[in-house]
């Protein structure tokens, strides 16, 4: 009996977060080619960093950082990478196109190179996975027509009337319609990118690096609106984002890098300082030189450590989990600016954890 229960127990798990359909070799591979690809002119960090390192750590696929075009790409709201890949020497590499394409938010959801190359990847039959409003990038290059989808839940009534032949769908994490898959805001990154592993490489190994980088769950469950501003509930820290911008001057911040930083790690800490709306970051290094990610992402630093106008770098912590980042920054923004600012960027990166 009581295996029967672990048995089913193990089945509603599955049932959860294997949503995304099983990896399916359709160019016989080796492995899956993962692209995930960015826009130059801004790409959210979070968006971008979080399912690259998870699924690059995981070691189940090629992990390959795309853009628009050469040269580095900014990301918002702090950062700067060198892609390993133009969207046009991704494709003399890989003519018959990715297994997976990746898509972060992007400032402009409706680059017309970018949809169009998202269109052309969908139609060679790569699996495309937007991440939090790379949905609308998805949504405009004409892959969202008639699925279910989900984004961030602050452009539910942009979506909804923009891409209306879409069924937008709200307290999920991630939704899978067939070859296309679609993750709520900032923080499902995380959850979504374990899926992935889940869908490529099976539960054991997804299991693992969930373990690894201490993550107990990326089920599909979540609840987008408690995330609505309600007085009494979550009012209080929205209006917080506005009086930090007209009462207070930012302070510039650094972060230190050095070779072999993990991604996850990173874009947690830098993306949660970015957006309090009372500091701006900026990373150091021991040079300006390009210097690589754990797992292969090529950070471009800000300042070398030596350079007179180098932002004050905050002060060493003691080391987490990649994935407990997230909650260490939230405390150490709370302990500096106070508690509404840390919950206005729980609320604006969609994490649900910090109250």
């Amino acid at each position: 009996m009581r295996s029967l229960l672990l048995s089913l127990l193990l089945f509603c798990r599955l049932a959860v977060a294997g949503e995304i359909p099983t990896y399916s070799n359709l160019h016989a591979r080796a492995q899956p080619v993962v692209a995930v690809v960015g826009y130059n002119g801004g790409t959210e960090l979070t968006d971008f960093a979080i399912p690259y390192g998870v699924l690059a750590r995981s070691g189940a696929a090629q992990v390959i950082a795309v853009a628009t075009q050469s040269g580095p790409m900014t990301m918002k709201p702090a950062l700067r990478i060198q892609p390993q890949d133009t969207i046009a020497t991704f494709d003399a590499r890989f003519p018959d196109g990715a297994d997976y394409v990746i898509v972060p938010a992007v400032v402009k959801p409706n680059d017309v190179t970018l949809v169009a190359w998202v269109a052309a990847q969908g139609a060679k039959g790569a699996t495309i996975v937007s991440i939090c409003d790379g949905a609308l990038v998805v949504a405009s290059a004409g892959l969202l027509k008639g699925r279910r989808a989900t984004a961030h839940w602050a452009t539910g009534d942009y979506r909804r009337e923009h891409y209306p032949d879409t069924e937008w769908l709200s307290n999920v994490r991630y939704v899978a319609d067939d070859r296309v898959i679609s993750s709520a805001g900032v923080s499902a990154a995380m959850p979504t990118a374990l899926a992935l592993v889940e869908a490529i490489a099976g539960n054991a190994r997804a299991s693992a690096v969930a373990r690894d980088i201490g993550v107990t769950d990326w089920s599909t469950a979540h609840n987008s609106d408690i995330f609505h501003p309600r007085l009494g509930v979550n009012l209080g820290a929205y209006i917080t984002g506005y009086t930090n911008q007209w009462f207070h001057s930012a302070e510039r911040i650094g972060i230190t890098v050095a070779p072999g930083v993990d991604e996850v790690t990173l874009a947690f800490t830098a993306d949660a300082w970015a957006r309090s709306k009372r500091s701006q970051v900026y990373t150091i290094a021991a040079s300006t030189s390009a210097l690589p990610t754990q797992h292969g992402l090529t950070i471009l630093p800000d300042y070398a450590a030596t350079d007179a106008d180098a932002p004050p770098a905050l002060p060493a912590t003691a080391t987490v989990l990649p994935g407990q980042a997230l909650d260490r920054t939230l405390e150490e923004l709370a302990q500096r600016y106070g508690h509404r600012t840390a919950f206005l960027v729980a609320l604006e990166l969609e994490y649900p954890s910090y109250r």
